[in-house]
């Protein structure tokens, strides 16, 4: 006899190479293989989106960027919700396009900033988003679970993050 059922399949904790190249969400919300880093994912991701922002200021106006970021958001929901249920984890850390669609954020309502603001702007984007201090502990819990819904629960703490990181640079640059 045979079961109508398939059988579970294993969560996926540690994404390889050919679990990324498998589907276009996963090479996108693996950050096009940042989040496969094996130590601090999101901190390399988040590295990637700076290196990304050079190369990306360098070729499109700020303009353009805004439309890159608006464009980034929706399609880093799907990725992450495809991503996630295909890993069968609610939130894998080995998702990384949520910090960096937030940290392209961050860099672009600070343009123009030098390397030591987009410097500090890393480090307090990177506390927020590891420490979950506040808000973005509110945030991380309030959308959790497979489906779209968890999909923009991914994306929501690290875009409160972004806004923790800018209010702290708007309340210095009007002290």
């Amino acid at each position: 006899m045979t079961s109508l059922n398939p059988p579970i399949q294993p969560a996926v904790l540690r994404p390889s190479l050919r679990f990324m190249l498998s589907h276009p969400a996963h090479l996108i919300a693996l950050g096009l293989g940042s989040g496969l880093s094996r130590v601090a994912p999101g901190t390399v991701g988040t590295l990637w989106a700076w290196a990304a922002w050079w190369a990306i200021q360098a070729w499109l106006t700020p303009t353009a960027i805004a439309w890159v970021i608006a464009a980034s958001l929706p399609i880093g929901w799907w990725a992450c919700t495809v991503t996630a249920r295909n890993m069968r984890v609610l939130d894998p850390g080995h998702i990384v396009w949520d910090e960096v669609v937030a940290f392209w954020i961050i860099l672009w309502l600070l343009t123009p900033a030098g390397f030591l603001v987009q410097l500090v702007a890393f480090g307090l984007f990177r506390f927020f988003d590891a420490v979950k201090p506040g808000p973005v502990a509110w945030a991380d819990e309030l959308f959790h679970g497979f489906g779209w819904r968890g999909g923009f629960g991914i994306l929501f703490d690290d875009l409160v993050a972004a806004f923790c990181t800018l209010l702290l640079f708007a309340l210095w640059r009007s002290a």
